[in-house]
């Protein structure tokens, strides 16, 4: 059995226009000891899936389908459980670190309340385990005592995924992780992470819109676009090897460094993702592909064997295996 089991799952938010469907049949699943990670452009999805692994959503969010951790159905949790399988059985780095953290807190503080809330160690016990985490992620134990306002952004991000680390969860989220961050310091926080999952044995979900960062972190790369996943992989055999229009253009939008051709004709796609509440007909991405077909606009094609452990949403995938 995987770590993570994510079976059909559906998530329908509830808005004063009606029902908005933000991931509509999200099948994937993490193993022990390995980094999947999630791309596409914001709005897709990938935060939602986040929220409905730790049921972080709205009260008055619908989820539909299975969300399996270690054994559990996390959907089907009592409140008592649930508070205790967050931290202890799965946690989340969050995106900005600055916002995260609360200002008027020492960062040892915030770390060691979870400590102690889940029963773990003695007050006493929670800060010396706390200075552990803190050289644990490559910060001096000194800085325990600081403010958030003291620490600069690479720290703080640090400062998160030790706290994310305070339980000893089996499974890490972290969305977004580096994007507020310098290309210096998004290097260390990814290799820290990737460092943690190789000494630790957990399962890692990484989230981002920068396929280079997940092409250099993650065994496994899922590729949403409006809700759903479009192309799922090994990650060096998807940006290698790309099936889905979707995720060649995602590549393709990345500048190549000291390219005078990627900087004076950048490369990318005309308009953005559709509203998930108004989807086109046929394949949500027809609009926007340079590939489309006349059955595109009526076929919603989903997820076909592209390769062995490779699958991809897309008419063209069915005639390339063919042939």
């Amino acid at each position: 059995m995987s770590l993570l089991e994510i079976d059909d799952l559906r998530v329908t938010y509830q808005t004063k226009g009606g029902p908005v469907p933000a991931v509509r049949g999200v099948t994937v699943a993490v193993e022990r000891g390995q980094v999947m990670g999630l791309a596409g452009e914001s709005g897709c999805g990938k935060s939602t899936i986040a929220g409905a692994i730790l049921r972080l959503l709205p009260a008055s969010t619908k989820v539909e389908g299975r969300v399996v951790l270690d054994g559990e159905d996390i959907l089907g949790l009592s409140p008592g459980r649930l508070r205790a399988v967050r931290w202890a059985g799965a946690s989340i780095v969050f995106q900005g670190a600055q916002h995260a953290l609360n200002p008027v807190q020492r960062v040892s503080d915030q770390i060691a309340e979870a400590i102690i809330v889940h029963g773990q160690a003695s007050e006493k016990a929670a800060k010396v385990r706390v200075g552990a985490l803190f050289e644990q992620v490559g910060l001096p134990p000194r800085r325990i005592n600081d403010y958030p306002h003291e620490l600069s952004g690479g720290q703080k991000q640090r400062v998160m995924i030790a706290m994310a680390l305070a339980c000893g969860p089996r499974l890490i989220i972290a969305d977004e992780p580096t994007t507020a961050l310098d290309v210096m310091v998004q290097a260390q926080v990814l290799d820290l992470l990737t460092g943690l999952v190789r000494d630790l044995g957990v399962g890692l979900v990484v989230i981002s819109h920068d396929l280079s960062v997940l092409g250099t972190t993650c065994d496994r790369l899922a590729v949403m676009y409006a809700g759903r996943v479009v192309e799922e992989g090994p990650s060096a055999d998807v940006l290698a090897r790309a099936r889905h229009p979707y995720t060649r253009a995602l590549s393709a939008a990345y500048p190549t460094i000291g390219d005078p051709a990627a900087r004076f004709s950048p490369r990318g796609l005309p308009g953005d993702p559709p509203w998930p509440g108004d989807l086109p007909a046929g394949c949500p991405f027809h609009p926007r592909c340079p590939e489309a077909v006349d059955v595109c606009r009526t076929e919603d094609v989903r997820l076909r064997l592209a390769a062995p452990g490779h699958q991809a949403a897309c008419v063209h995938v069915a005639a390339e295996v063919a042939t």
